[in-house]
């Protein structure tokens, strides 16, 4: 009896560790496995002192571009360029078009007003005699070349016509985000109405820093290929925040980033070929570098971003609003500047006599000034980019006449010892009184000879046979 009885205490004693051992494993899987976020909050909270917000499919934002793509893919056209090329080897070919060669481009366009103006890009039409665009539901019209703009590579068409067309409206592209969705639509391959969708992966772009052009593209990875140039860049609004105009590919298809003049460019060049017939350029008259670390270093500046003024130009409007050498330009119309493409980007969206306020650092401190644009005088002459002089700058070498050599990219003249500080007074015995002057010096002219001043006032004849 005993035995039975110890034997049943421990039947029982075994059951009750069973059973407590069932009760433990069942709460410690309630607790850490049924609830796995709240034992992840505790458990973080206490190791390393962080939250945790569990992902919740209810709260995330959808984005939606059908809308975008229903308003833009109407709006933007095909364009068909044809222009002549000849290849003839005699004048009597010339004379009666022998040898001729039809060359057909293919590009887009975004119309931007209900009675058929167009933008697209300046390559897409260039050297065109005849222009066809042709719109989403293949109606084809002929379009008129009001001008354009091979700097900023904008050009404007009007379709021959009086109907009414659906268009896309201008958004500010200063106010554009890295990292924005974006959708780009066009004519790649010759694929009409093609939309791809992409983010913002840059601002300011330049692509070339040794050209004569101040480019500041925005950079997306939306896919763009041949024929999307001239295409609309917009936001999931559908509105205009850029025309499609570049790629860099080894292969000249996308490789994943394509570029856009932005819309405020594009809007103000629109607007200058349509009320003045060419583009008004506002310049602020100082010369200088983007800064980084090392320049910031040299100069003893607090920052490592921003324009570095060189030089400040006689006779322009920074320096009659007080701009001095040495300062750093921070913002314009409280823009922030970072570099040159920052600056240049937003001049080109500005006109003369246009009043901005600059942000400057001078001497680590913060000023700001009202400058007036002036007029753009400079010009590209012969590879050589030139200026207006001043009075003072006659008046020190004794001339009465001439126009200040900046740059000089021409080869043979950079070898003959022409270089920038000079002074050109003469052409063909003709003087030179201003840049408007060189306007009327094509490329049929036969130029037979040159002078120009050095910098100390030496007269320098070049001739040539």
């Amino acid at each position: 009896m005993n035995q039975n009885s110890q034997r049943m205490k421990k039947l029982l004693s075994t059951f009750l560790i069973s059973a407590f051992g069932a009760v433990t494993a069942l709460v410690i899987y309630n607790f850490y496995i049924d609830h796995p976020s709240e034992s992840k909050e505790i458990i973080e909270d206490k190791m390393v002192n962080i939250s945790y917000s569990p992902y919740n499919k209810t709260s995330s934002k959808t984005i939606d571009f059908v809308d975008a793509a229903e308003k833009t893919i109407h709006s933007v056209v095909h364009v068909k360029n044809t222009s002549i090329s000849r290849s003839s080897s005699s004048l009597w070919d010339y004379f009666n078009n022998e040898g001729e060669r039809k060359r057909v481009g293919m590009g887009s366009g975004v119309i931007v007003s209900q009675d058929g103006y167009i933008i697209t890009n300046y390559h897409v039409i260039e050297n065109a005699t005849t222009i066809e665009v042709t719109t989403n539901e293949n109606k084809t019209y002929e379009a008129e070349l009001l001008g354009g703009d091979e700097v900023s590579d904008i050009a404007v068409l009007k379709i021959i016509g009086k109907e009414s067309f659906p268009y896309i409206r201008f958004a500010d592209s200063n106010q554009t985000k890295i990292g924005e969705w974006v959708l780009a639509v066009g004519n790649p391959f010759n694929l009409t109405s093609t939309v791809t969708a992409g983010i913002i992966s840059a601002k300011s772009r330049d692509l070339n820093d040794y050209d004569s052009k101040n480019q500041s593209f925005i950079q997306t990875d939306a896919a763009v290929n041949s024929g999307n140039s001239g295409g609309a860049l917009v936001n999931t609004d559908g509105d205009l925040i850029g025309i499609n105009t570049a790629i860099t590919s080894g292969t000249g298809s996308f490789v994943g980033y394509s570029f856009a003049v932005p819309s405020n460019i594009a809007r103000k060049v629109f607007e200058d070929i349509i009320e003045y017939g060419n583009v008004q350029k506002g310049l602020l008259g100082v010369t200088g570098f983007g800064l980084n670390s090392s320049s910031a270093d040299e100069f003893n500046i607090d920052i490592t971003e921003g324009f570095y003024v060189n030089e400040v130009q006689s006779n322009m409007g920074a320096k009659k609003a007080g701009i001095k050498k040495g300062d750093v330009i921070i913002s314009l119309d409280n823009i922030k500047i970072g570099k040159f493409a920052d600056l240049s980007g937003y001049l080109s969206s500005k006109r003369p006599g246009d009043q901005i306020s600059v942000g400057l650092l001078r001497n680590n401190k913060k000023i700001n000034l009202n400058v007036i644009l002036e007029k753009n005088t400079n010009v590209s002459f012969l590879g050589m980019q030139i200026n207006n002089t001043t009075q003072e700058e006659l008046d020190n070498l004794d001339l009465t006449h001439g126009v200040k050599i900046l740059n000089n990219r021409n080869g043979s003249l950079y070898r003959m010892g022409i270089r920038e500080g000079y002074i050109l007074s003469e052409i063909n015995s003709s003087p030179i009184k201003n840049t408007d002057d060189l306007k009327s010096i094509t490329s049929n002219t036969k130029i037979n000879q040159m002078i120009f001043y050095t910098p100390d006032g030496e007269k320098e004849r070049l001739i040539f046979e």
